[in-house]
């Protein structure tokens, strides 16, 4: 499994730690985008954070003797997103972990960003707060019946978008879905 953070966090977010050691002894990278190694706050273009999945996916399957279609590739909000669309461009995968998807900007429903969505083949795993200003469940669960794989939701009832104090259930929901892929 290869984790990314959201655009305002790191690798080191409670949310990726409770999922890598929940998800143990499933091999797991908790991966930075390059503007957090370089101690930048505002994250890069699309194109080299999508090239910082692909090269830390493909890097961490050849380190551990597989190919990158026996990974699970997710994150929370924009690291998820950025996994999703490398995923939605062809690149093999075994499952993809969605940690409160940012459908739109928020207060921005007409901003959305679900162009790839419809190219996802891989299971998909959403976990959403029912109060995140980033998309209702209305709005995901609309959004997310245009992926032609197969999607699970799990809500958190009342949470927001960073999930304070659902790291627990945020983790055990990964790992059920984990078993129920087999991976």
């Amino acid at each position: 499994m290869v984790l990314f953070p959201g655009a305002g966090s790191d690798a080191d977010h409670p949310a990726l730690r409770a999922i890598a050691a929940a998800v143990a002894p499933i091999p797991t990278a908790r991966v930075d985008f390059p503007y957090r190694r370089a101690g930048r706050r505002a994250p890069d273009r699309a194109p080299v954070l999508l090239a910082c999945v692909r090269d830390s996916a493909t890097a961490f399957a050849a380190e551990h003797g597989f190919g990158t279609d026996r990974l699970v590739l997710g994150g929370r909000s924009m690291g998820g997103r950025m996994c999703s669309m490398v995923i939605a461009e062809g690149f093999p995968a075994a499952g993809l972990v969605l940690i409160g998807y940012p459908l739109h900007p928020p207060g921005r429903p007409e901003r959305l960003r679900v162009a790839h969505l419809p190219r996802l083949t891989a299971p998909c795993l959403f976990v959403h707060g029912t109060r995140d200003p980033f998309a209702t469940q209305a709005e995901l669960t609309t959004w997310t019946a245009t992926i032609p794989g197969p999607v699970t939701h799990v809500w958190i009832d009342g949470g927001r978008h960073d999930l304070a104090g659902a790291d627990a259930r945020v983790a055990q929901a990964v790992v059920d879905w984990c078993a129920a892929l087999n991976v």
